[in-house]
């Protein structure tokens, strides 16, 4: 059994995560380990905030770890959100709060075009390996499905007719931005399997 610490807090995206993974590894959260505190996320793109994230939980838990960091970019808005894509609302705000700005920022514009895109830092065995997926599709005009988190009710994947929030997690997972990621994160992980991964 390889065991990995994924740094995050959120419940629903360890549970998508590990769905995706083999049988034969498990995943931790950072509230398993007893890191409850908010790593901050300072760095100017996704990829430093994920290093930022995974080089945390190395240096002060000294467990083998990885951490994402996604972002929406958004045609019409330059590529905002962007890196600030979890706290496009404000300090406090949710996902809710982030999808409302978002709308509201595209009131009146014609180009909802958009792409998820999702950086993940590895730190194993002394060394750190970056993996990356994207996705593109639209903006939609208003919430629609209960599925996913974050932006997927407002983000219609290109050659679908629905948003993340309504399809499927199986169909989800095969295109989404995340999925792409974590499948070459797979891959990687399989390729050392010969390599022990301790607690």
């Amino acid at each position: 059994m390889i065991n990995l610490v994924f740094a995050t807090h959120n419940p629903k995206k360890l549970e998508e995560i590990q769905r995706m993974l083999p049988e034969n590894i498990h995943l931790q959260s950072l509230d398993d380990i007893g890191c409850l505190e908010e790593i901050p996320e300072t760095a100017e793109t996704l990829q430093g905030n994920a290093i930022l994230k995974a080089n945390h939980v190395s240096h002060n838990y000294g467990l083998p770890c990885f951490a994402d960091d996604t972002g929406l970019l958004v045609a019409a808005l330059d590529g905002a959100p962007g890196v600030y894509s979890a706290r496009y609302a404000g300090p406090g705000k949710n996902s809710t709060d982030n999808i409302h700005r978002l709308l509201k920022e595209l009131e009146g514009k014609e180009d909802r075009s958009a792409h998820f895109r999702t950086v993940i830092a590895l730190n194993l065995d002394e060394e750190q390996h970056l993996f990356s997926g994207e996705v593109h599709g639209v903006i939609t005009g208003e919430l629609a499905g209960e599925g996913g988190f974050g932006y997927d009710p407002v983000f219609r994947p290109d050659g679908y007719q629905k948003t993340f929030a309504e399809l499927p997690a199986d169909v989800k997972n095969s295109i989404s931005h995340r999925g792409k990621a974590f499948r070459k994160l797979v891959e990687f992980l399989d390729s050392r399997s010969t390599t022990r991964i301790k607690n």
